[in-house]
Protein backbone atom coordinates (compact mmCIF):
# COMPACT_ATOMS: atom_id res chain seq x y z
CA UNK A 1 0.00 0.00 0.00
CA UNK A 2 2.80 2.69 1.01
CA UNK A 3 5.26 1.14 -1.98
CA UNK A 4 4.13 4.94 -4.23
CA UNK A 5 5.21 7.10 -1.87
CA UNK A 6 7.97 5.44 0.05
CA UNK A 7 9.35 4.98 -3.63
CA UNK A 8 8.82 8.87 -4.18
CA UNK A 9 10.25 10.08 -0.86
CA UNK A 10 13.41 7.73 -1.13
CA UNK A 11 14.51 9.65 -4.61
CA UNK A 12 15.92 11.84 -2.35
CA UNK A 13 17.07 10.25 0.94
CA UNK A 14 17.42 6.75 1.85
CA UNK A 15 15.57 5.25 5.00
CA UNK A 16 15.65 1.78 6.70
CA UNK A 17 12.67 0.01 7.29
CA UNK A 18 11.98 1.79 10.96
CA UNK A 19 12.16 5.18 9.09
CA UNK A 20 9.87 4.00 6.74
CA UNK A 21 7.47 2.14 9.36
CA UNK A 22 6.92 5.69 11.67
CA UNK A 23 6.67 7.23 7.96
CA UNK A 24 3.80 5.24 6.89
CA UNK A 25 2.09 5.39 10.25
CA UNK A 26 1.62 8.97 10.18
CA UNK A 27 -0.07 8.96 6.58
CA UNK A 28 -3.67 9.43 6.27
CA UNK A 29 -5.18 7.41 3.44
CA UNK A 30 -8.32 9.29 1.70
CA UNK A 31 -10.26 8.48 -1.20
CA UNK A 32 -11.91 12.00 -2.67
CA UNK A 33 -15.09 11.75 -5.50
CA UNK A 34 -13.93 13.96 -8.65
CA UNK A 35 -15.31 17.57 -7.83
CA UNK A 36 -14.38 18.16 -4.54
CA UNK A 37 -12.83 21.09 -3.73
CA UNK A 38 -10.31 20.40 -0.78
CA UNK A 39 -9.62 24.11 -0.06
CA UNK A 40 -11.42 27.20 -0.37
CA UNK A 41 -9.61 30.52 -0.72
CA UNK A 42 -10.30 32.34 2.44
CA UNK A 43 -9.19 28.79 4.47
CA UNK A 44 -6.61 27.41 5.93
CA UNK A 45 -4.74 24.85 4.52
CA UNK A 46 -3.79 22.02 7.38
CA UNK A 47 -3.02 19.52 4.88
CA UNK A 48 -0.08 18.04 2.65
CA UNK A 49 -1.32 15.63 0.05
CA UNK A 50 0.62 12.75 -1.97
CA UNK A 51 -1.31 11.88 -4.99
CA UNK A 52 -1.75 8.14 -5.05
CA UNK A 53 -4.51 8.10 -7.96
CA UNK A 54 -6.21 10.93 -9.70
CA UNK A 55 -5.66 14.43 -11.11
CA UNK A 56 -6.17 17.55 -8.83
CA UNK A 57 -6.06 21.36 -9.69
CA UNK A 58 -5.04 24.57 -7.69
CA UNK A 59 -6.62 27.70 -8.84
CA UNK A 60 -7.58 30.94 -7.72
CA UNK A 61 -10.22 33.51 -8.91
CA UNK A 62 -9.34 36.59 -10.34
CA UNK A 63 -10.33 39.85 -10.38
CA UNK A 64 -12.54 39.42 -13.45
CA UNK A 65 -14.04 36.35 -11.74
CA UNK A 66 -12.05 34.17 -14.08
CA UNK A 67 -10.28 31.10 -12.33
CA UNK A 68 -6.67 30.53 -12.75
CA UNK A 69 -4.38 27.29 -12.56
CA UNK A 70 -1.63 27.71 -10.89
CA UNK A 71 -0.85 23.96 -10.91
CA UNK A 72 -1.96 20.13 -11.68
CA UNK A 73 -1.41 17.35 -9.62
CA UNK A 74 -1.64 14.12 -10.96
CA UNK A 75 -0.14 10.85 -9.74
CA UNK A 76 3.37 11.36 -7.49
CA UNK A 77 2.75 14.46 -6.86
CA UNK A 78 2.19 16.75 -3.88
CA UNK A 79 -0.26 19.27 -3.25
CA UNK A 80 -0.59 21.82 -0.73
CA UNK A 81 -1.03 25.59 -0.47
CA UNK A 82 2.37 25.23 1.67
CA UNK A 83 4.10 28.62 1.33
CA UNK A 84 1.37 31.05 1.80
CA UNK A 85 -1.36 28.69 4.07
CA UNK A 86 0.49 26.10 6.41
CA UNK A 87 3.75 27.93 7.25
CA UNK A 88 2.81 31.68 7.47
CA UNK A 89 -0.73 30.59 9.17
CA UNK A 90 -2.70 32.72 6.48
CA UNK A 91 -6.00 32.12 5.10
CA UNK A 92 -5.41 30.13 1.85
CA UNK A 93 -5.39 32.64 -1.31
CA UNK A 94 -6.31 29.50 -3.75
CA UNK A 95 -8.72 26.40 -4.23
CA UNK A 96 -7.70 22.88 -4.73
CA UNK A 97 -10.00 20.63 -6.18
CA UNK A 98 -10.15 17.08 -7.17
CA UNK A 99 -10.54 16.39 -11.21
CA UNK A 100 -10.87 13.18 -10.81
CA UNK A 101 -11.48 10.68 -8.43
CA UNK A 102 -8.89 10.70 -6.40
CA UNK A 103 -6.91 8.51 -3.60
CA UNK A 104 -4.46 10.44 -1.18
CA UNK A 105 -2.20 9.93 1.09
CA UNK A 106 -2.09 12.77 3.62
CA UNK A 107 -0.32 14.98 6.67
CA UNK A 108 -1.24 17.73 8.62
CA UNK A 109 1.73 19.96 10.22
CA UNK A 110 0.87 18.20 13.83
CA UNK A 111 1.24 14.95 12.41
CA UNK A 112 4.82 16.14 9.62
CA UNK A 113 6.09 17.34 13.19
CA UNK A 114 5.84 14.26 14.48
CA UNK A 115 7.33 12.36 11.69
CA UNK A 116 10.65 14.52 11.65
CA UNK A 117 10.40 14.04 15.74
CA UNK A 118 10.48 10.83 15.73
CA UNK A 119 12.46 10.12 12.08
CA UNK A 120 14.67 13.59 11.40
CA UNK A 121 16.11 12.19 8.10
CA UNK A 122 12.45 13.15 6.83
CA UNK A 123 13.13 16.49 7.29
CA UNK A 124 15.90 16.45 4.83
CA UNK A 125 13.84 15.15 2.30
CA UNK A 126 10.88 17.41 2.93
CA UNK A 127 13.35 20.73 2.46
CA UNK A 128 14.61 18.82 -0.94
CA UNK A 129 10.67 18.53 -1.67
CA UNK A 130 10.18 22.02 -1.33
CA UNK A 131 13.56 23.17 -3.09
CA UNK A 132 12.66 20.96 -6.35
CA UNK A 133 8.83 22.74 -6.02
CA UNK A 134 10.76 26.40 -5.57
CA UNK A 135 12.34 25.72 -8.44
CA UNK A 136 9.60 23.78 -10.81
CA UNK A 137 7.86 27.81 -9.29
CA UNK A 138 9.98 29.66 -10.69
CA UNK A 139 10.85 27.52 -13.98
CA UNK A 140 6.88 28.37 -14.67
CA UNK A 141 7.11 31.83 -13.67
CA UNK A 142 9.82 32.23 -16.12
CA UNK A 143 8.29 30.35 -18.72
CA UNK A 144 5.00 32.21 -18.85
CA UNK A 145 6.98 35.63 -19.24
CA UNK A 146 9.40 34.41 -21.61
CA UNK A 147 8.17 31.62 -24.48
CA UNK A 148 5.27 32.08 -26.52
CA UNK A 149 1.73 30.06 -25.97
CA UNK A 150 2.97 27.22 -28.31
CA UNK A 151 6.13 27.26 -26.53
CA UNK A 152 4.03 26.78 -23.36
CA UNK A 153 1.88 24.48 -24.91
CA UNK A 154 4.80 22.13 -25.99
CA UNK A 155 6.43 22.29 -23.07
CA UNK A 156 3.29 21.66 -20.71
CA UNK A 157 3.20 18.51 -23.22
CA UNK A 158 6.17 17.48 -22.45
CA UNK A 159 5.59 17.79 -18.48
CA UNK A 160 2.01 16.02 -18.54
CA UNK A 161 1.72 13.96 -21.93
CA UNK A 162 -1.07 12.20 -21.17
CA UNK A 163 -3.13 15.04 -19.23
CA UNK A 164 -4.80 16.65 -22.71
CA UNK A 165 -6.91 13.55 -22.53
CA UNK A 166 -7.98 13.91 -18.94
CA UNK A 167 -8.82 17.03 -18.49
CA UNK A 168 -10.83 19.47 -20.24
CA UNK A 169 -9.20 22.06 -22.93
CA UNK A 170 -10.39 25.12 -20.99
CA UNK A 171 -8.38 23.88 -17.81
CA UNK A 172 -5.22 23.39 -19.92
CA UNK A 173 -6.06 27.01 -21.36
CA UNK A 174 -6.15 28.40 -18.02
CA UNK A 175 -3.16 26.89 -16.85
CA UNK A 176 -1.10 28.63 -19.85
CA UNK A 177 -2.97 31.89 -19.53
CA UNK A 178 -4.63 31.83 -23.09
CA UNK A 179 -8.37 31.21 -23.69
CA UNK A 180 -9.55 27.78 -25.03
CA UNK A 181 -10.11 29.13 -28.40
CA UNK A 182 -6.40 30.12 -29.02
CA UNK A 183 -5.46 26.80 -27.61
CA UNK A 184 -7.34 25.04 -30.15
CA UNK A 185 -5.50 26.83 -33.09
CA UNK A 186 -2.33 26.07 -31.68
CA UNK A 187 -3.78 22.14 -31.31
CA UNK A 188 -4.52 22.44 -34.72
CA UNK A 189 -1.26 24.03 -36.53
CA UNK A 190 0.71 21.26 -33.80
CA UNK A 191 -1.00 18.50 -35.39
CA UNK A 192 -0.15 19.84 -39.04
CA UNK A 193 3.43 19.96 -38.54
Amino acid sequence: MYSQINKNIERYVSFNADELKIFNSLLEYKAIPKKTILLHEGERCNFEAFVIKGCVRKYYIDANGFEVILQFAIENAWISDISFSIYEENPSRVYIETLEDCEFFLFNPATKEELFSRAPKFERAFRILMQRSLAVTQDRLFNTISKTATEKYAEFLEQYPALPQRVAQHYIASYLGISAEFLSKIRKKMTKL
